[in-house]
C-alpha cells in the first residue's frame, strides 16, 4: 500500500519569539524540526540559555502537563522560561554536560541496561544446579515452572532474571548487593590519645547531642579528666563497645540551671555509625560475595562455563565475542529463543561500542566513570528507546571523546534524527558542527555582548558567511597555531608499577613546558596523571611515602602541585566572581571608607547589609505544590540583594548593587585608579572572563569557565616551580576561547610554571610543546605510551592512535 506524503500544513520549525533568559534579550529564532541542529558560539554567548534554559525547559514543562497532579508533585521540574511564545515545540528530553554521579548500586551494566538482558539470558539459557548439586543444562523442559533433575529426579524452581539482580532478590546477604562492606576504623575515633575525653578525645561524641553519651560514660564509671591512653582496658572497652543503657545525666541549661536528662548511651562505634561520617569508615571487599554483589546461589548458574559475575567482568568488546560463541552450544529447540535474546544483547551493546566504550566492563562501578563516559551511556539508552516526535537537547556530547569516537557519536545522533526526532546540540567540536543539518550561531561576544544570532544556515553556508565567527574554523582558514619550544633536559619522571591497565609505565614530563596527554577513553591517562602523578607528588612534597603502586618519582624543581578541574565553584548564588576573586572585600572596603560605614554594611551575607526578605539572594523560591517551584525577583529589593539603607549609599554615582551588575572588564576600567579592586579582577580579563558580571552566581558557570576562573585566581601568585594539571580544559570552549586559554598557558610558562593537560581537542594537542599518546585502545588494550614527541612527530608516528587526526589538523595549518 502506498503511503501518502505528509501534508504541507505540518510545521517545519520551532518558532521561539521574545526569548529572555540570561544573555538572551528578546531573541527571535526558528529551529528546524526533524533535523540535527547545532547551536554554536563563544563561551557565554547564550547557547545553553537557548538550548537548555529555553527549549528544553519549556518542552519538558509541556510534556509534564499531561501527567497527573500526583505525579508532577514527585518530579523535579525546570523553571518555565521567560518568552513571548514558543510554537510547535515537541516534548523534550535532555542529555546534560554533567550527568549526576550514580550511587553505589549503579554499574555500567545497570546504567546501560545490558545487565538486564544478560540476566534474562542466564535465567533462560544457563545451566542451573539442582538442590543435590547436579548441573541441569538448558532445554525446553528448563523453561517450565518446575525443573526435574535428570540425575537425581529432584524438582526445583528455575531461577528467574530477578534471581541474578543484586538490587533485589539476588543480592548478597553480607553486603546487601554493594560488593563492599564499611566498618568503623577504631583508630580514627580517638586520633589523639593524649587528650582527655572531656577535652574531646572521642571524636564522634563531640557533635551536638552525642555529647550526652560522653556525660553518660562519665556517670557509668569512665574517667573523663585523664588522658585517654591512661584509661584502663575496661574503660576503653566500654567507650568503644559498651552496651546501650539508659542513664540519667545532669547538664547545664542556657540559663545556667541544672537539667536532668535520661540518656541512652551510644558507644563511640555506634555514634560513628549513626553520624555516617566517612572519615570514621574503612571499606573492604565483602567476604561473602568477594565483591561480586550476588548471593552464592546466583553464582551456581553458568553460561558456557562462566557465572554471571565472571561474564560481567568481561569488557564489552569481549562480551560480544562471548555472546557469539553461545548459539552452537544451545539445543536446536531453543535456537529461536537464543537468536532473539542474543539479538537484544548485541543491540544493547552496539551503541556503546560505537561511542568507544568497548573497554568498560559491566561490573565497573558507575561512580568511577568519567563525566564523558556517563554522558555517553545515557545517550545510548536514549537511542535504544526508538522514540519519534521528541526534542532531544544534548549539551556538549563530545566531552571526553577521542576523535576516533566522534564518528560513532555522529551515527548515534543521526539515528535519533532519523527516527523522526529533533536533535538540538550545544557543541564546539568542528566535525560534529560540519555534520549538522543546520547551525545557529550566537554571539558576537559573551555576556552582554552575546545573545544575538550572528549567522545561521547549513555548515557550508556559515563557512562563506563573513559575519560567522566559527566559519573560518570550519573551513580550516583559522586554527590555534603555537610552535613547540625546545625541550629542556629536566623532567618530572614517574614510574608506575601497576594500576588499572598501567603496567610498568615510566613517563618523564618536561619541566617548564606544556605537555599534552592524548589517547582514547580508558587508555590510562587519568590513571597515570590524576591517580598516580598528583598523589605521588603531593606525598613527596609533604615528606610522606609514595602510593604503593608508584615505583619512583623525581620532581626536579617542582615544589607545588595545583590540580584545576571543571567542577562548579560554590554551592549557591552567594558565590560570585567578585567574592571568589576577593575583589568584593576591596569593593566593600572602598565603599566603607567613602561613606564612613563599616565594610560589613555593604555585604549581602550579613544582616547589616542584606535585604531582610530574600536575605541577600535577590530572589525567592515559591513552592506551588505540584507545579515547579517558581523563582521570582525579591519584591523588597527587586533583585538588588541589599536593604534600603545600604542601597541609599552611592559612591561615584553607583550603589553597591550597581557595582555587582558591572562586568569584570567594566569594573577594571571604572576602578583603574583603585589597585586593591583591579588587582584581583585583571586576571579574569586575562583569561577571557571579562564578560562575567561581578555578582553572577559561580555555580551557573560552565566547566570551562570554572577552570579559567580557578586559573585566574592563581595568576596573582608566583608560578615558579608550580606544576599545573588540567583535565579536559577545552570543555565548553569555542576555538576562539581555546586561543585565549593557550595564551594563558604561555603566561604561566613564561613565569616558570609546568603544565600538563589531558585533552582530546586537536587545537590543544597541537599547541603542546610535547605530546604523549596513550593506547592503542582502552581498558586492557591501553595503558601504554604508543607515541611521544612534538605534535608533528606524533602526527607522523604510525603507532599513534591520535596521529591521523592530528596530522589532518596540522595539515590544515600549513
Amino acid at each position: 500500500m502506498k503511503i501518502a506524503p505528509p501534508p504541507d500544513t505540518l510545521p517545519r520549525a520551532i518558532q521561539a519569539r521574545g526569548v529572555r533568559h540570561n544573555t538572551l534579550r528578546d531573541l527571535d529564532v526558528d529551529v528546524p524540526l526533524w533535523r540535527t541542529v547545532v547551536i554554536a558560539g563563544v563561551s557565554g554567548s547564550g547557547k545553553t540559555s537557548l538550548a537548555m534554559g529555553t527549549l528544553y525547559a519549556e518542552g519538558l514543562h509541556r510534556f509534564l502537563e499531561g501527567l497527573s497532579t500526583y505525579s508532577r508533585r514527585r518530579l523535579t521540574q525546570a523553571e518555565r522560561p521567560d518568552v513571548d511564545r514558543i510554537d510547535h515545540l515537541p516534548p523534550a528530553l535532555a542529555l546534560r554536560q554533567r550527568p549526576p554521579v550514580p550511587g553505589p548500586r549503579s554499574t555500567v551494566g545497570t546504567m546501560s541496561e545490558v545487565l538486564n538482558v544478560l540476566r534474562l539470558i542466564m535465567s533462560r539459557l544457563g545451566t542451573h544446579r539442582c538442590p543435590n548439586g547436579h548441573d541441569v543444562k538448558p532445554s525446553i523442559a528448563t523453561q517450565a515452572m518446575e525443573i526435574q533433575c535428570p540425575v537425581c529426579g529432584a524438582t526445583f524452581a528455575p531461577p528467574s532474571a530477578e534471581s541474578f539482580a543484586f538490587n533485589s532478590i539476588g543480592a548478597c546477604p553480607g553486603c546487601n548487593g554493594i560488593g563492599t562492606r564499611f566498618d568503623v576504623d577504631t583508630d580514627s575515633l580517638v586520633p589523639d590519645p593524649d587528650k582527655t575525653i572531656g577535652d574531646g578525645a572521642v571524636l564522634p561524641w563531640n557533635v551536638g547531642g552525642r555529647r550526652l553519651s560522653m556525660y553518660a560514660a562519665g556517670e557509668l564509671g569512665v574517667r573523663l579528666d585523664v588522658p585517654y591512653r591512661k584509661l584502663t582496658r575496661k574503660e576503653k572497652d566500654f567507650v568503644l563497645h559498651g552496651k546501650p543503657v539508659k542513664q540519667p545525666v545532669v547538664v547545664s541549661g542556657r540559663n545556667g540551671r541544672q537539667v536532668q536528662l535520661n540518656v541512652t548511651y551510644d558507644n563511640a562505634i555506634t555514634a560513628a555509625e549513626k553520624s555516617e561520617n566517612s572519615k570514621y569508615l574503612i571499606s573492604h571487599t565483602c567476604p561473602v560475595c568477594h565483591g561480586t554483589r550476588l548471593r552464592p546461589e546466583a553464582l551456581t548458574s553458568r553460561l558456557n562455563g562462566r557465572n554471571l559475575a565472571q561474564i560481567s567482568a568481561l569488557d564489552l568488546d569481549h562480551l560480544v565475542a562471548f555472546a557469539n560463541e553461545l548459539p552452537p552450544l544451545m539445543p536446536p529447540e531453543l535456537s529461536r529463543m537464543t537468536t532473539g535474546l542474543l539479538g537484544e544483547l548485541t543491540g544493547a551493546i552496539g551503541p556503546l561500542l560505537d561511542l568507544g566504550l568497548g573497554y568498560l566492563g559491566l561490573d565497573r562501578a558507575g561512580a568511577t566513570l568519567s563525566t564523558g563516559e556517563r554522558q555517553r551511556i545515557e545517550l545510548t539508552s536514549t537511542v535504544r528507546a526508538n522514540t519519534t516526535g521528541m526534542l532531544y537537547v544534548l549539551d556538549e556530547p563530545s566531552v571526553g571523546l577521542h576523535p576516533s569516537n566522534v564518528e560513532g557519536l555522529r551515527k548515534t545522533i543521526a539515528a535519533l534524527a532519523g527516527n523522526g526526532n529533533t536533535v538540538v546540540i550545544v557543541e564546539h567540536d568542528l566535525d560534529l558542527i560540519r555534520s549538522a543539518d543546520w547551525v545557529i550561531e550566537l554571539g558576537p561576544g559573551a555576556g552582554r555582548l552575546g545573545g544575538q544570532i550572528v549567522a545561521e544556515g547549513a555548515p557550508d553556508q556559515l563557512q562563506k558567511n563573513r559575519k560567522s565567527i566559527i566559519g573560518p574554523f570550519l573551513d580550516g582558514r583559522l586554527a590555534v597555531d603555537r610552535p613547540p619550544r625546545p625541550l629542556p633536559r629536566e623532567r618530572a619522571t614517574i614510574a608506575v608499577r601497576r594500576l588499572y591497565n598501567l603496567r610498568n609505565v615510566t613517563v618523564g614530563f618536561p619541566i617548564n613546558r606544556l605537555t599534552a596527554l592524548a589517547g582514547p577513553s580508558g587508555a590510562g591517562k587519568t590513571a597515570l596523571v590524576l591517580d598516580s602523578l598528583i598523589p605521588a607528588a603531593r606525598a613527596v612534597l609533604a615528606g610522606q611515602e609514595l602510593p604503593a603502586h608508584v615505583k619512583s618519582l623525581t620532581l626536579g624543581s617542582i615544589r607545588q602541585v595545583v590540580e584545576i578541574d571543571a567542577t562548579p565553584i560554590g554551592l549557591n548564588a552567594r558565590s560570585t566572581p567578585s567574592t571568589y576573586s576577593g575583589a568584593f572585600d576591596a569593593i566593600r572596603a572602598y565603599f566603607g571608607a567613602a561613606s564612613g560605614r563599616s565594610p560589613g554594611h555593604f555585604s549581602f551575607n550579613t544582616k547589616e547589609g542584606q535585604c531582610p526578605t530574600c536575605r541577600g539572594i535577590g530572589s525567592i523560591d515559591l513552592d506551588v505544590q505540584y507545579l515547579p517551584d517558581i523563582n521570582v525577583e525579591c519584591p523588597t529589593c527587586h533583585g538588588a540583594r541589599f536593604n534600603d539603607e545600604t542601597l541609599g549609599v552611592r559612591v561615584d554615582g553607583l550603589t553597591i548593587a550597581d557595582v555587582l551588575g558591572l562586568t569584570v572588564r567594566e569594573a577594571v576600567d571604572r576602578y583603574a585608579a583603585v589597585p586593591t579592586i583591579v588587582r584581583p579582577l585583571r586576571p579574569m580579563v586575562d583569561v577571557g572572563l571579562g564578560y562575567l558580571r561581578l555578582g553572577e552566581p559561580t555555580p551557573s558557570l560552565s566547566g570551562g569557565e570554572s577552570q579559567r576562573l580557578r586559573i585566574a585566581a592563581r595568576l596573582r601568585n608566583s608560578q615558579r616551580n608550580v606544576l599545573y594539571v588540567l583535565d579536559e580544559p577545552s570543555t565548553g570552549l569555542h576555538p576562539v576561547d581555546i586561543r585565549t586559554l593557550v595564551g594563558v598557558f604561555d603566561r604561566l610558562l613564561s613565569d616558570g610554571a609546568t603544565i600538563i593537560v589531558i585533552d582530546h581537542d586537536l587545537d590543544v594537542l597541537a599547541a603542546g610543546d610535547h605530546v604523549f599518546d596513550m593506547g592503542p585502545g582502552g581498558g586492557p588494550d591501553g595503558g601504554r605510551i604508543v607515541a611521544r614527541g612534538t605534535p608533528a612527530e606524533v602526527a607522523a608516528d604510525p603507532h599513534s592512535v591520535t596521529g591521523p587526526w592530528l596530522a589532518a589538523h596540522l595539515g590544515g595549518l600549513s
